[in-house]
């Protein structure tokens, strides 16, 4: 039986998800948690087999909750499951630690063949995303570019900044306050050596880091 514990903020989705995996016979939903800190301390408790987890939650997500998930628990096996499809975050979740990949557009028949395939000891990408991962220079090849030193939490923002959200906006999203915000905001235009959003914004384009 392949124990699963399920990290996604949204209870539609963790009980959909309950409602699927249910279906079927070798495999068993032992926990879930809504946030990382609910996450780390489901971790200390309960033992399984994959961590099924999404890139975006309230509080530690994403990229640093992979990093400080393998460092607490090194023998964990996580299969991200996110709506986002950018090679650029798939590069960075595998390199911090997931042994996979699949978008939340996925058909159910790709989550089960991720998740028995995880459990057996392999890895797995959504098809859909290798060639753009190969693609994509910053996966194991050449050094490392200016968006790939920010933390995850930077280069979320650094996301929503060139989308044109507010740092009030952004602070609301993430339930900080926009001192916080401008914090990072200043120390990701700081290591990305640049001054202003329009340089950031030009930046995303010429990588492909946004679409136009």
């Amino acid at each position: 039986m392949i124990k699963i514990i399920l990290a996604d903020d949204h209870h539609i989705v963790r009980q959909g998800l309950k409602q699927l995996l249910a279906l079927a016979p070798d495999m068993d939903v032992v926990g879930e948690a809504a946030n990382g800190q609910e996450l780390l301390i489901l971790l200390e408790m309960v033992k399984c087999d994959i961590l099924l987890l999404d890139m975006t939650m309230p509080g530690l997500s994403g990229v640093d909750l992979i990093r400080k998930i393998k460092e607490t628990f090194p023998s964990t096996s996580i299969l991200v499951f996110s709506m986002h499809n950018e090679s650029q975050l798939v590069s960075r979740a595998m390199k911090a630690g997931a042994v996979g990949y699949v978008t939340k557009d996925s058909d159910p028949e790709k989550l089960a063949l991720a998740l028995r395939k995880v459990a057996n000891g392999g890895k797995y990408i959504d098809p859909m995303l290798v060639d753009e991962l190969v693609r994509f220079q910053g996966f194991g090849l050449g050094n490392a570019t200016p968006h790939e030193r920010l933390s995850e939490r930077e280069f979320q923002i650094f996301q929503l900044l060139i989308a044109g959200k507010s740092v009030t906006a952004i602070a609301e999203s993430f339930s900080l306050s926009s001192k916080t915000i401008s914090t990072h905001k200043l120390r990701l235009l700081q290591k990305m050596q640049m001054t202003s959003i329009a340089e950031l914004t030009r930046y995303a384009i010429e990588h492909q880091l946004v679409k136009i």
